[in-house]
């Protein structure tokens, strides 16, 4: 009999972050502001919960374009990423400009300018999904590029799973996110994207609907049933990519066919440890801090 196989596949744009920790506010027009903190580190959901996965022992690939000169070293001289199958991975042609997201984080909010560029992922060919038993796609706009990505997954016989990100040009573009969003069976939008999407008409899918609500947790829905999960109180240095890693701890525990409810607590877990660390990756790279009752 031949075994399952246990590998995710995570897909989706990868950027290299410069985070910017302790502002005392968000920059405005005509105005400086200085940080407390700075950090670079790899970017995008779909490495962030790559890495996680790896972290929590699950084989996990990566496919991605890196990043153009002078990024590209920096992301493939990277321990995490050497941790991760990045065979399905290719370079972006020099052309194109660097992707990157500057992060900037205060005691109470954050915000991010990043730079699309280029195609979001390699050719996507059936190929890609053996020896895969799941496939989480980082972002909706990945989706929206290549939505090929469902029929083959499908025709594999490979579970998908979907964070939505923001988008404000892809929320306002009306296209039909509702027969993408509905084909997944995992959805994982955080609180303001699933205000967003019901803003624009468009559901959450009837399948497993997992809402991230930062410090107050995270509620799984299906077919009506509301499941809510309180996160502990923990020191926040950074909340880039925690959602990220909430994923990454709630798919892991899904893949094993854990009850909903240890599910979200091992997605808390990933998350609340993310908060602790500048950077998406942070937490990963060192222990983090303790929770606090």
């Amino acid at each position: 009999m031949t075994e399952r196989p246990e590998k995710v596949l995570c897909v989706g744009r990868l950027y290299c972050d410069l985070i910017f920790t302790g502002a005392p506010g968000l920059p405005t027009a005509g105005t400086e502001t200085f940080a407390k903190g700075l950090c670079m580190d790899i970017g995008g959901g779909a490495f962030i919960t790559a890495a996680t996965l790896a972290a929590l022992g699950r084989p996990t690939a990566l496919m991605a374009m890196i990043p153009s000169a002078p990024f590209a070293d920096f992301v493939m001289q990277d321990p995490l990423f050497d941790q991760l199958d990045t065979r399905r991975c290719a370079p972006t042609a020099a052309e194109f400009d660097p992707q990157i997201t500057v992060a900037i984080t205060t005691d109470s909010d954050r915000a991010f300018l990043s730079r699309k560029s280029g195609p979001a992922l390699p050719p996507v060919q059936a190929v890609l999904f053996e020896g895969i038993r799941h496939l989480h796609i980082g972002e909706l706009r990945t989706l929206v590029e290549h939505p090929e990505l469902i029929d083959l997954a499908h025709k594999s016989g490979v579970s998908i799973s979907l964070d939505c990100g923001w988008d404000e040009d892809l929320f306002d573009a009306g296209k039909d996110l509702t027969s993408l969003i509905s084909a997944v069976d995992l959805f994982l939008p955080n609180e303001h994207e699933a205000a967003r999407l019901d803003l624009i008409g468009v559901p959450l899918p009837e399948a497993t609907t997992v809402v991230k609500t930062g410090a107050q947790g995270a509620h799984l829905v299906r077919k009506g049933r509301k499941i809510q999960a309180d996160a502990p109180k923990v020191p926040v240095i950074d909340t880039t990519g925690a959602g990220d890693a909430f994923n990454a701890g709630f798919l892991n525990a899904w893949l094993n066919s854990a009850s909903d409810l240890d599910c979200l607590a091992s997605g808390i877990a990933s998350g609340s440890a993310g908060v602790q660390h500048a950077g998406g990756t942070g937490a990963l790279r060192q222990p983090p801090v303790k929770a606090t009752a």
